[in-house]
């Protein structure tokens, strides 16, 4: 069964939303470069490259399923931010719309009875249930160390351990 074209165009989006957090997450990362947070630099590169994976399970799918994938124009991200702590605290929100966005698919594959388009969707909710959550215990640690230098340092080593996780796309 190929996609309705409501379901094109909506997948089609969201692919650029991916796309967006991959962009807004090397952002991110080139900002904590800049004010020395080398680790979480790190962290957030890999966080954008697990943002591309998502886009290419969308774009693959789109493809799978018949349809056309039609890329459109990124918007230049943020650049600055006010504090480490402002950083995750902006991830985070960011994945909150991003949740709100693929429940919003869930709810038009739903709609439309497009059983493959919502199995292939569980995935990328499970996906943000994983990320909302590990937003929020890293804005913990931030909060808990507080203006605290030696455990910003000591934090920041923690996220330079960050490896990538084998996600097959």
């Amino acid at each position: 069964m190929d996609l309705s074209r409501t379901m094109q165009e909506a997948l089609n989006q969201h692919l650029h939303h991916e796309l967006e957090s991959s962009y807004l997450y090397l952002s991110m990362a080139a900002y904590l470069s800049a004010v020395n947070f080398p680790g979480a630099a790190h962290w957030m590169r890999l966080q954008s490259q697990e943002e591309l994976v998502h886009a290419m399970k969308v774009y693959n799918y789109i493809n799978d399923r018949s349809g056309r994938n039609i890329l459109l124009a990124l918007d230049a991200p943020p650049n600055e931010w006010e504090s480490l702590l402002n950083v995750f605290e902006s991830a985070l929100e960011h994945e909150k719309r991003m949740t709100r966005q693929i429940n919003a698919l869930v709810d038009l594959s739903l709609q439309e009875k497009d059983h493959a388009t919502n199995l292939m969707l569980q995935w990328l909710v499970t996906e943000q249930v994983e990320e909302e959550a590990i937003f929020s215990e890293l804005i913990n640690k931030f909060k808990l160390a507080g203006s605290d230098g030696s455990s910003a340092f000591m934090i920041d080593e923690g996220l330079a351990r960050r490896t990538s996780k084998p996600v097959d796309v």
